[in-house]
């Protein structure tokens, strides 16, 4: 028989989140973090899943993070249900949420930030030009309050996961990132806390985004490799779409995020962002070209 596990614990200050780290590590325990911003759905619980796999304790962050949100972005109607949050996060077998408030995360006279600048540039970084190091920085502050073995990182975010991983390496931090997979909705839309803003319209047209990158993994898989005809395909797919309105279409180098070349080599990220009215949503997938 296994050995049952006590019932998940709410943890909201970063004295205590700290000491029962401390605890863990001092008995030999792996501690596993999964960061968010909460509202989960199966895209969160499968992270939660492979967390679980390898690690003797669970903890999943739950903190809206206003540093990543520009004053014009949507922090103040970000999805938000705790008591939800925090059922479906014991159904997978969490051990703790990390549920501090933004006056804990950042108590008067906060002034230091964490940035990967050149990882923050392109892509989500042309519009959103602070969010990434909001990230850096609030990731930073929860692997020194977590003190994790590891943090697990979906790869729907692709952008966010290499920026975390260079700072990760940069700053030398003693943990590992791990990827996990993108997890979709059947008809292939991508899952995101996000995706409630959708209008029924809207989300029947959203699934484009998915299916135009489906579209460049075929062209490749018949030989095109040519940067501008994939990347003007996806783009001509997502157009036509009436209530889409494409904010970037790009093809970049990994792991760099520089611009790929007229005919590229290896392996490349193709990323994209696109606004169904005011609700942006994000997508991408790994094309490996002939080296």
């Amino acid at each position: 028989m296994g050995v049952a596990r006590e019932p998940l614990k709410t943890i909201t200050t970063v004295g205590e989140m700290q000491a029962a780290a401390d605890a863990w590590r001092r008995a030999g325990r792996t501690i596993g973090l999964v960061p968010t911003m909460g509202f989960f759905h199966e895209g969160h619980l499968t992270l939660m899943r492979q967390a679980r796999q390898r690690a003797d304790i669970v903890v999943v962050s739950l903190f809206v993070n206003p540093t990543q949100f520009a004053a014009n972005e949507d922090l103040s109607r970000y999805p938000r249900d705790f008591e939800r949050d925090r059922a479906m996060a014991e159904s997978v077998g969490v051990d703790v949420i990390f549920f501090p408030d933004a006056k804990e995360m950042y108590p008067a006279g906060y002034q230091t930030t964490v940035a990967a600048p050149e990882l923050s540039q392109p892509l989500c970084g042309k519009t959103r030009p602070t969010h990434f190091a909001g990230v850096a920085t609030v990731c930073c502050k929860l692997f020194n309050i977590v003190k994790p073995h590891f943090a697990v990182f979906g790869e729907k975010d692709y952008q966010q996961l290499l920026v975390v991983t260079r700072m990760a390496a940069d700053l030398n931090l003693d943990l590992e990132i791990v990827p996990g997979p993108t997890v979709r909705e059947p008809d292939g839309l991508a899952m995101s806390s996000r995706n409630v803003y959708l209008s029924p319209p809207e989300r029947a047209q959203a699934v484009w985004l998915s299916r135009s990158l489906q579209v460049a993994a075929d062209l490749l898989a018949e030989g095109e490799t040519c940067r501008d005809r994939i990347v003007g395909t996806v783009w001509e797919t997502i157009r036509v779409r009436p209530l889409a309105r494409i904010d970037y279409v790009e093809l970049r180098r990994l792991p760099d995020l520089a611009p790929a070349d007229e005919e590229p080599h290896g392996k490349h990220l193709l990323a994209l962002a696109v606004y169904f009215g005011p609700t942006r949503l994000i997508d991408n997938t790994v094309l490996s070209f002939p080296e």
